[in-house]
């Protein structure tokens, strides 16, 4: 009940934003608790596409942020709320999946297929939509988990749809105490403005 009271009101938020502001154009973050910014004190000012906005904002450019972040999910919880954020013009799809499906030892094979059914079907509900792919790397306190097959998988996916692509997401982040929360998996709020600088020279191109 929560999630949906949740996705209701960023719907009443977004036809609100779209009346005052006619000529904004959408770019939804899609992924897990990394784009959700779980365990932050404001996630709505702290999180990842939230420092992309303010970003943008400074830019001068005319885009919105939509925050389609989930904590906990998987590629394919991904692929199954999907149609939801869809329902929105979409200019681009910056798609962050994947590291939780690692954690609980699904196979690279499913993951890479999962996000290849995220992508075809974003592409299919906008054929011009520009699509930034973050990649993940495995935590090295994990053991008997198929590295090689992992680290491949984004760069196959990049290079068959021909997306820009974040080699890491948690690049500079990953195993930094003092850029991270308690748990050391999710980055803090300092963590997040290491990551937003690194990625936003990738994402400001798209715009």
């Amino acid at each position: 009940m929560k999630k949906r009271g949740g996705w209701r009101a960023a719907t009443f938020k977004q036809k609100h934003y779209n009346y005052i502001y006619p000529f904004m154009q959408n770019i939804i973050f899609f992924g897990d608790s990394l784009t959700a910014g779980y365990g932050l004190a404001d996630a709505k000012s702290e999180s990842f596409p939230a420092l992309m906005q303010q970003k943008i904002n400074a830019a001068g450019l005319d885009y919105y942020v939509i925050n389609g972040g989930l904590s906990g999910d998987t590629s394919g919880g991904g692929l199954n709320r999907l149609e939801y954020w869809l329902n929105r013009p979409i200019a681009v799809f910056v798609l962050e999946l994947g590291v939780n499906d690692m954690m609980r030892h699904i196979s690279p094979a499913r993951v890479h297929e999962n996000l290849d059914a995220i992508i075809n079907k974003v592409k299919a509900k906008y054929p011009q939509v520009k699509i930034a792919l973050m990649g993940m790397q495995l935590p090295v306190f994990i053991p008997q988990l198929p590295l090689t097959d992992f680290g491949q998988l984004y760069s196959k996916l990049a290079a068959a749809h021909q997306l820009v692509l974040v080699p890491f997401f948690l690049e500079g982040v990953a195993g930094q105490p003092h850029l991270n929360l308690r748990d050391g998996l999710h980055p803090s709020a300092a963590g997040y403005r290491v990551i937003a600088d690194r990625v936003w020279p990738v994402i400001r191109p798209l715009l």
